[in-house]
């Protein structure tokens, strides 16, 4: 792993830091070689329960991908397809995760780096945050995953005024749209980041996990009950969490789920 990506953990609380504050957090190619394999192998790793994905410094969450890169790594329909099938992995990579994600974004998060924020779980900003969508500004089209995570989050109409015009847009106007889940102070982001990823680390994990899994199958059409939701439903009786939870309960304390 370069040094362009570092890796953090905290008790249960795993960090994964964008870490190149002097271009603002901009997203190389390499950078998006490497994030599918670092999140997958947190996703495996028993000891962690929340992933928190971050830019370094104050001034980005991630400023976009490197546009220096471009003639290198988009010189032709050839490499183009190639790094376009990166980002799509990375941004799959983190949607698709057993484990709760929360992007922690502070400063810019634009064109790449406003494609991962959404591919996470949840978006906690501040007030210096400037969220967006800008192929417009460059002649390009994204893949359909990217902007029908906006409409899910926002809307269509919502998605098509950020798409279309590429305009950056405050942090509070990102949350009045659902796309932040909170927006805190800059001095308030980390600590309300963290005490949310604590809390979800003292939960019932079988339940976060599978709760999870149960909205991604509604974002995808999913109407019905079918063999597995029912499975997995039934499963949770037998499980040490459902004990635990029953127990701490009726002794009015808090359960203390492994």
């Amino acid at each position: 792993m370069s040094d362009e990506i570092l890796v953090e953990q905290q008790q249960s609380i795993a960090t994964v830091v964008l870490n190149r504050p002097e271009r603002h957090d901009a997203l190389t190619v390499e950078m998006y070689g490497e994030l599918p394999g670092i999140v997958a192998a947190l996703d495996a790793d028993s000891s962690v329960k929340v992933i928190i994905l971050r830019g370094a410094g104050q001034r980005a969450f991630a400023s976009g991908a490197d546009i220096s890169e471009f003639e290198r790594v988009r010189g032709n329909a050839v490499s183009a397809r190639k790094y376009n099938d990166r980002v799509a992995t990375v941004e799959r990579s983190l949607e698709t995760l057993g484990k709760p994600t929360i992007a922690m974004i502070h400063g810019y998060c634009i064109g790449g780096g406003a494609g991962l924020a959404p591919a996470c779980d949840m978006r906690f900003a501040d007030s210096t945050a400037q969220f967006a969508i800008t192929p417009a500004k460059l002649g390009l089209v994204y893949s359909l995953e990217s902007p029908k995570r906006i409409v899910d989050l926002g809307g269509p109409a919502r998605a098509k005024w950020i798409l279309l015009s590429g305009n950056q847009i405050s942090s509070e106007l990102a949350w009045s749209l659902g796309l932040f889940d909170e927006v805190k102070s800059p001095g308030e982001l980390e600590k309300s980041t963290y005490g949310f990823a604590e809390t979800i680390s003292r939960r019932a994990q079988f339940s976060v996990r599978m709760g999870k899994e149960m909205i991604r199958r509604v974002t995808r059409g999913q109407t019905h009950d079918d063999d597995e939701t029912r499975d997995t439903r039934n499963s949770s009786f037998g499980t040490s969490d459902y004990k635990e939870g029953v127990q701490a309960f009726l002794a009015k304390r808090r359960p203390n789920f492994l």
